[in-house]
């Protein structure tokens, strides 16, 4: 039985080796060389050939056995290997090799073979290219058969193929391409508080105002509202024009808008962003580390950038809220010109809200006046206010070519106010005038000159106007203020990728700034007009590194600045920066940033108890002298970690701003008007914690600084900064179900210093015409914490098959607390000393609609 059995599997196995060998002999004898296969048609048909055998030894050929008769056998080597044939008389033919032949192929995925319509195919050396069809299928003709095939596709191996080897298989060969596998690069983002807002790998801060979600108190994504969400990120006294960063002043903000920098920023007194935030694309924040392309601005770097590409179709909106309406768009005019535009007007010269109240009472009337022995003062005044506000931009787009883009931006911002206080007791008038106005238009060429190299060309005017006039005490005394903003800039940034993980930056910025400032008092007469110019001269040079699986990311450079007043001093700075991000395990990674930095326009605050208690901010340049370049160095170290939709970030930095004054810091105190030259040092930690899902998120920030000033010339020298705020803390979270987004949050901290004056009679000093007050030490008191609710709800919905609507309402300081956020104290005209108390924004609603197409 066993031997049955091997017997059976011995016949099995012998005849299976038969049938192979069999078929492979089958299979040789149908696929030959050409040239014995000529041999064997000259043989049986009693003929000759004439050939070159170097022509034909590499051909082989596989005939089919229903072709029987010589002419259609000739015609067949022909078409199929691209030969000539020549028939020269009954007996003789020649075969010659052509040199231009046409050529066809199918290209597959070597993986599952499925066509890949769309591939690239183009002969090297040569212009003939093609894509090819829905079926992967390709044709060329008048290819030289001596040439090479590229064949490329995205996802896929580029693959290089000699044509003879094509030719030589016959017919349309199938090609295979290998796809690409490429481990990609960790993404270093991390996505908090809501949607649309990201920090980078750099540690500087996006928002995506097309993506973003809801903050509380918000309905709109007001740019610089949102930026004060971030910790390190507030304003002192609610206002988005006085934005204090790490302890910094406003005027120490750089403020960019599509590469150019902006010297007015709010609406209403800066209780509103003065930027549409429907156009303006992204906006990027920058606290510390910021990259040598960018001078200016010791504090921060604020750069918003509108959409550089052309749209498809139009797409644009519309929208009104309690105190203005806006509309924007964007349309092609052809498939390389485009055009953007934004426009915006208050209503609150016609038309009076709830909000617009709380937002004048906070602007003007709540300012509570009590007497020396804390008595409320009853002031018996009525005012009358003509107020609005305007803004507009537009953007042109032009794509020269692929490589090659021109982009022309304008925008235009105005604020206008007449304002009427009349003091009923005493049948006195006070009239208060002011125009605010900031003009900017700016070009920039992009360029990609090759797939290492490319540059940037930017060119702009900005010119920013304040005109002020305040006419007292029935006519009888007049002031006006006039300060003027003139500049222009031209920047050459260049980009160059020396490898894959190395990048090289170089460029060179120019800027000339001229400011004006011009005073005139008609009684006791007196007239001012100071003016200046400054020019600087930047070239910067940076180096960005990134490792395998960004491990390790870094960006080290150096900027130069050649400052140049004209007749008062020339001046050389160097500015190294550093920023590194560096893993440490997985999902946990640190930062370490520097940068040094300097700028020579601020803000100096004169006479700040004029113009109803409003303060009048005027730009002015240094003159190294009663006010030098301010200067500042810092440096920070940061843990992130994220995992699951979870982000804990912490910080600690020191900041040390040199060359600052008394005059631009806003003192309200014996040291007002004194301009004495001293610095600030701020010690400081940020913590943020954040849990995200699918419908929620939730966060936990807590801001420390520790802020103080030193002016030698001060006694006592050292003592708390203006903006010195201890402790700041947000909790808030946001829900979406469906199309409705709820979110709530509360902020918390302490109070900001100030200066009382001396107790009882030491207060006085009545030897000064007008008398004085005898304040304690500087910023010695403080105001009671602060502590404030918000709410808002947005909710969409489809108005149409292509319109899109949105309805929100916000309510500001729920609990109607009546924060304090500032308070100093003058003589009256009975010689007594007064306080003057400016209060927050009392309940505040908000409500808008908004269509988008």
């Amino acid at each position: 039985m066993l031997g049955t059995l091997r017997h059976s599997h011995f016949c099995l196995i012998l005849g299976f080796l038969l049938f192979f060998h069999t078929f492979h002999a089958q299979e040789q004898q149908n696929s030959i060389g050409l040239i014995p296969y000529l041999k064997t048609l000259e043989e049986r048909f009693n003929i000759k050939f004439s050939y070159l055998n170097e022509d034909l030894d590499d051909f082989t050929i596989s005939i089919p056995e229903n072709l029987v008769a010589l002419n259609d056998i000739l015609d067949y080597i022909e078409s199929r290997l691209q030969l000539q044939t020549e028939k020269l008389n009954d007996r003789y033919y020649t075969l010659t090799k052509s040199t231009s032949i046409t050529l066809c192929g199918t290209v597959l995925d070597n993986f599952a073979e499925n066509t890949i319509p769309g591939a690239t195919v183009e002969v090297l050396g040569t212009e003939i290219a093609q894509t090819t069809d829905s079926n992967g299928g390709f044709m060329l003709h008048n290819v030289s058969r001596g040439a090479s095939l590229k064949i490329r596709y995205l996802g896929y191996l580029t693959k290089y193929i000699p044509i003879e080897s094509l030719v030589q298989q016959g017919g349309c060969p199938k090609i295979l391409l290998a796809q690409h596998y490429e481990q990609l690069d960790e993404v270093i983002v991390y996505k908090y508080l809501t949607t649309g807002l990201i920090k980078e790998k750099d540690a500087s801060i996006t928002l995506n105002t097309a993506e973003f979600g809801i903050l509380p108190g918000l309905i709109e994504p007001d740019i610089l509202q949102t930026v004060q969400a971030l910790p390190g990120i507030k304003s002192i006294d609610e206002t988005v024009s006085d934005i204090n960063v790490r302890g910094g002043t406003n005027d120490q903000n750089l403020v960019l808008w599509n590469g150019i920098k902006m010297y007015q920023f709010g609406h209403f007194f800066g209780l509103i962003s003065a930027f549409n935030p429907y156009l303006t694309d992204k906006v990027s924040v920058i606290k510390n580390g910021t990259p040598a392309a960018f001078g200016d601005g010791v504090s921060s770097v604020i750069q918003m950038e509108t959409s550089n590409q052309i749209a498809d179709t139009f797409q644009g909106g519309a929208g009104f809220n309690f105190i203005s309406g806006d509309i924007f768009g964007q349309f092609p005019l052809s498939n390389k010109l485009g055009f953007q535009f934004s426009a915006r007007r208050s209503t609150t010269d016609f038309l009076n809200t709830p909000t617009y109240n709380k937002f004048f009472d906070r602007a003007f009337q709540d300012s509570k006046v009590t007497d020396e022995n804390n008595v409320t003062v009853d002031e018996n005044i009525s005012r009358d206010e003509d107020f609005y506000f305007y803004d507009f931009s537009g953007k042109l787009l032009y794509d020269i070519n692929d490589f090659h883009k021109l982009r022309f931006s304008a925008i235009h911002i105005n604020n206008n106010l007449n304002y009427i206080e009349t003091d009923q007791t005493n049948d006195e008038t006070t009239q208060s005038i002011l125009e605010q106005t900031n003009i900017s238009i700016g070009g920039q060429l992009l360029s990609d000159w090759s797939g290492n190299f490319s540059s940037q060309l930017n060119v702009y005017y900005s010119r920013y106007n304040l005109d002020a006039q305040s006419i007292f005490d029935n006519q009888i005394q007049q002031l006006e203020q006039k300060n003027i903003v003139d500049e222009r800039a031209v920047k050459v940034n260049t980009e160059y990728k020396l490898t894959d993980h190395l990048q090289w930056t170089n460029g060179f910025q120019y800027i000339e700034t001229g400011i004006i400032n011009r005073a005139f008092v008609t009684q006791p007469s007196y007239d001012t007009n100071i003016k200046g110019v400054i020019r600087i001269h930047s070239p910067y040079t940076e180096i960005g590194y990134h490792s395998s699986e960004n491990k390790f990311i870094g960006r080290v450079g150096a900027r130069v600045n050649f400052i140049e007043n004209l007749g008062t001093f020339n001046k050389y700075l160097v500015e190294p920066r550093i920023n590194l991000n560096f893993k440490l395990a997985n999902y946990l990674r640190a930062e370490l940033l520097g940068e040094f930095k300097s700028q020579t326009t601020h803000q100096i605050i004169d006479l700040e108890q004029n113009f109803l208690g409003i303060e009048k901010r005027r730009w002015t340049l240094s003159d190294d002298d009663t006010l030098p370049i301010t200067q500042s160095k810092q440096g920070s170290l940061g843990i992130n970690y994220e995992r699951n939709n979870f982000y804990l970030g912490l910080e600690g930095f020191y900041k040390n701003v040199d060359g600052i004054s008394t005059r631009t810091q806003g003192f309200q105190n014996q040291n007002q008007f004194s301009g004495e030259i001293g610095s600030y040092d701020v010690k400081g930690v940020e913590f943020l914690i954040n849990k995200r899902g699918d419908n929620y998120s939730t966060w936990l920030s807590y801001a420390y600084n520790k802020n103080d000033y030193t002016f030698n010339s001060v006694v006592p020298s050292k003592f708390p900064n203006n903006l010195d705020i201890h402790h700041t803390i947000t909790f808030a979270g946001t829900y979406n179900y469906k199309d409705l987004k709820l979110s709530l949050g509360i902020n918390y901290r302490t109070g900001k210093p100030y200066t009382e004056p001396l107790d009882g009679d030491e207060a006085l000093d009545n030897s000064f015409f007008p008398a004085r007050i005898n304040y304690q030490s500087p910023n010695s008191s403080r105001l009671p914490e602060y502590f404030r609710a918000d709410a808002s709800a947005v909710y969409s919905f489809d108005m149409g098959r292509s319109i899109r609507a949105t309805t929100g309402v916000s309510l500001l300081n729920m609990t109607n607390r009546k924060n304090s956020l500032n308070r100093y104290y003058r003589v009256n005209d009975e010689d007594q000393i007064e306080a003057v108390e400016s209060v927050s924004l009392g309940i505040t609603p908000n409500v808008s609609f908004r269509v988008s197409f």
